[in-house]
């Protein structure tokens, strides 16, 4: 075992300088594989100055925000973060009142004393990654099932925890890479008192909102500013009054010298998941189900939420953060599949797949050892898809749905306090619990909208789901009960449950009763309902040690098959680099995209009578009296957003672009649809990276927003000797 794991390494440190360089997403450890080309290409840093842990470098600067949902990078000494406005939204959302709209007007600090704490977000620096590939695999013996090797992967990974986090406060995680034929460990330092600081309103960091989403060209002021807050011993800490502005070991210096066509860029941040090794059994599956399914129920539901949203402030606030995460991946799911299409994705798979069974076919050793993998995959999906299927609706309809449901299910703790005698102290202590939980429901909720919702989400789900799938208060209540009629169903869940009301629920914990949750119907549908879903998982548990074992080989095989090419592990929420450059690029025959983007777009794309395309006066104003300091143009023009060919996806969200120097230029915030096909296939010639300018970012806060603190706070740059920058 040992002897063969040294070979996949020696194949996956081989470099290939012809592959194209702006694929893959880098672990930083192995970086020096990948210095030759980014030097060539236009780095002037070193790989030291990247990513050491004998010294500051640039990854000290990158931090996971939330444990990966975005990224964000310090650039300041005081600890100021700048990551998307998408990133930050929840934040902006959940500080928004009728009376004080942050998500139209924005919110900006004048001073430490203004900055709004924000209870469970997270800010994580890596530490350092190792590689504990051998430790691992040495514990597993040969011929160990796939369920045995989960074990033993699982008991060692433990060990390895355990092991890096004693006596200090890290915390650690092995993480398998390749689909389990490599494995590193990552260690990291996780700060919780982070504090918003500043946000444009929603006519600058959303401007183009649903529309333009994943659409280039774009002309969106995509950013929002935090700072992290550590204990007065520089260590992390709950939120605190005396808590101090974090010291980072490193923060990015700001360039104001701009972008211009193929100049050199590099992202680091923490890319949550792709599936560049997904077969085409998984793909026609997913082109055919997963994303047609998440349109249609998402579409259903947004449509109900916004016609809700634009009635009412109120309920428009309270949804603004729940309508943008369910949009993001409803048009994702779209315009990949249109991709997939359009790019043959499919048939690409198809082909590879035929070679390396071609390849697998050339001796005995090889089909010995790597002959089922491909036979294993399409197994798993054939014995998993109808489950699979209804799985995705369990979730998108009954749980992403039908608010009141799961939001009941969580009071299930404290059903089983009641149930249980003398148990008075835990009934207490549930109560509290849940009180806490009720409160943050019920500020981002609207009964009225959910009572829609769920007779929208539970038809659908009866309508397109076997009932062998369905959870038992469809048969046993709705059926029996009301005699198949959701509508009645739902009107007296509503009328009478204390899951869709705050006076009811307030005087339910004033005086819990068992009985009472017994008999509450949406407590009987979110309790079913997760159930059937705990059931699915016991279904599909042999499909799902089938499909590991099968990619495991299959992955496995494709790094032994072609020793020359260099391959880069999926994404898996865990720090990457990806390199690449400026660029422009022809979407479809006579169609050419400029590379940047200026203020003159957001005034043309100006529609005063649609929200997401509204522009504020004061943007205005700077623009007709061209007042963009030293942020604009020699030209006079100002520039908003540029594209890079790095490769990225979600979690990338708030990602640095850097330029050869190791200083900012831009924030990554989206990717272009005619190439979604990305986290599944890469399109050298057309995917496309989206970055706010980090100019306008800049002249945002200073001209837009009068945040000079901000500015004081951080290190601008400028080349005397740099080139012209003109908008193209």
């Amino acid at each position: 075992m040992n002897k063969i794991t040294t070979a996949l390494l020696g194949v996956f440190m081989s470099v290939s300088l012809l592959v194209k360089a702006d694929e893959g997403m880098w672990l930083p450890i192995l970086i020096n594989q990948n210095m030759g080309t980014m030097t060539e290409m236009g780095m002037q840093l070193s790989a030291e100055d990247i990513y050491s842990i004998n010294h500051s470098s640039v990854k000290d600067a990158i931090i996971a925000l939330d444990r990966g949902s975005c990224t964000g990078e310090l650039i300041s000494a005081q600890g100021l973060v700048l990551t998307n406005h998408h990133c930050g939204y929840g934040e902006i959302q959940a500080h928004s009142t009728v009376e004080h709209d942050y998500l139209t007007d924005g919110f900006w600090a004048m001073s430490k004393d203004q900055e709004l704490a924000n209870p469970g977000k997270t800010a994580s620096f890596l530490i350092r990654v190792e590689d504990v590939s051998e430790r691992v695999l040495s514990a597993i013996p040969a011929g160990a099932s796939q369920s045995i090797r989960n074990h033993l992967v699982d008991s060692v990974a433990r060990v390895i925890n355990d092991e890096a986090t004693k006596g200090n406060h890290y915390n650690a995680e092995v993480e398998s890479m390749f689909k389990g034929n490599f494995f590193y460990l990552f260690v990291y330092e996780t700060f919780r008192d982070i504090r918003l600081v500043g946000a444009p309103p929603e006519s600058i960091g959303k401007f183009g909102s649903d529309t333009d989403n994943w659409m280039w060209p774009r002309h969106t002021g995509d950013f929002s500013i935090f700072r992290i807050y550590a204990g007065p011993d520089g260590k992390p800490a709950d939120y605190a009054e005396d808590n101090i502005p974090y010291t980072p070991k490193h923060f990015l210096p700001i360039s104001l010298d701009g972008v211009k066509m193929d100049d050199f860029a590099f992202i680091m941040g923490y890319p949550g998941s792709t599936q560049r090794y997904m077969t085409s059994f998984e793909l026609k599956n997913t082109i055919e189900f997963q994303n047609p399914n998440r349109a249609k129920i998402r579409g259903l539901k947004q449509d109900i939420w916004k016609e809700d949203m634009d009635k009412d402030t109120e309920v428009r606030i309270k949804y603004a953060s729940k309508h943008a995460r369910s949009a993001n991946y409803w048009k994702y799911s779209i315009e990949q599949n249109k991709a997939l299409k359009k790019l043959n994705v499919l048939e690409q798979k198809q082909a590879l797949e035929a070679n390396f069974m071609q390849w697998v076919n050339q001796n005995e050793a090889r089909k010995a050892k790597y002959g089922n993998a491909l036979k294993l995959i399409e197994e798993s999906e054939n014995e998993s898809i109808a489950i699979s299927n209804a799985q995705q609706y369990v979730y998108e309809t009954l749980i992403g749905g039908a608010e009141s449901f799961i939001f009941a299910f969580r009071a299930s703790g404290l059903m089983a306090a009641l149930a249980t005698p003398d148990s008075t102290e835990q009934i207490n202590k549930q109560v509290k619990q849940f009180s806490k939980t009720a409160e943050n429901f019920f500020k981002n909720y609207n009964a009225e909208t959910d009572l829609k919702v769920t007779k929208a989400l539970v038809k659908l789900f009866i309508a397109d789901v076997p009932a062998q799938y369905h959870p038992d208060f469809i048969a046993n209540v709705i059926d029996k009960k009301y005699k198949g009629n959701v509508d009645k169903f739902v009107d007296d869940l509503f009328k009478k449950s204390i899951f869709v009301d705050k006076t009811r629920m307030d005087a339910f914990l004033a005086k819990p009763s068992a009985k009472v949750l017994s008999k509450d119907l949406a407590f009987m549908a979110g309790v079913s309902t997760i159930k059937q879903l705990r059931g699915f998982g016991a279904m599909v548990e042999p499909a799902g040690l089938k499909m590991q074992e099968g990619m495991r080989l299959f992955v496995g095989g494709l790094l032994e098959m072609n020793p020359d090419q260099i391959y880069s592990p999926d994404a898996n929420s865990t720090m990457r680099l990806t390199y690449g450059s400026v660029g422009d690029y022809y979407p479809a025959d006579a169609v050419h995209y400029a590379h940047v983007t200026t203020l003159k777009g957001v005034m043309e794309k100006e529609d005063p009578d649609v929200r997401e395309f509204n522009v504020p006066e004061k943007l205005k104003e700077i623009y007709e009296n061209k007042d963009f300091g030293p942020y604009g143009n020699p030209d006079g023009t100002m520039n908003v957003c540029f594209t890079t060919n790095n490769d990225i996806t979600g979690g990338n969200s708030g990602s640095p672009v850097i330029n050869g120097k190791g200083q900012l230029i831009g924030l990554a915030f989206d990717g272009n649809s005619e190439a979604m096909s990305g986290d599944i296939a890469f399109e050298n010639s057309m995917q496309k990276c989206i970055n706010v300018d980090i100019r306008y970012v800049l002249l945002i806060i200073d001209k837009f927003a009068g945040a000079s603190n901000l500015i004081e706070e951080m290190k601008l740059v400028k080349t005397e000797a740099a080139a012209e920058v003109t908008a193209e």
